[in-house]
């Protein structure tokens, strides 16, 4: 997964593949750290048509990241979530 490319944006060339466009799509992400797990469903990113690479948008993986670090300082073992934008 990549970070910077905004999700609402037009198709992009991948920057991996250098074949495909990115289209908006969903993703999964998986953050670990000192032994907490925190997965988090349906996260709007660019998803590459042909390999498949992920680009989240920077104001989401800061939203991800931050809800991360909440499960973490809660004592959060491990914990499934789904995506919540506000």
């Amino acid at each position: 997964m990549a970070a910077g490319v905004p999700a609402e944006t037009a198709a992009v060339k991948c920057v991996v593949c250098r074949l495909g466009e990115s289209r908006p799509g969903k993703t999964t992400v998986v953050l670990q750290r000192g032994g907490a797990t925190v997965v988090i469903n349906d996260v709007p990113a660019q998803v590459c048509e042909n390999c498949g690479e992920e680009y989240v948008d920077e104001s989401v993986a800061e939203k991800v990241l931050a809800a991360a670090e909440a499960s973490a300082r809660a004592g959060v073992r491990v914990e499934i979530r789904d995506y919540v934008a506000a």
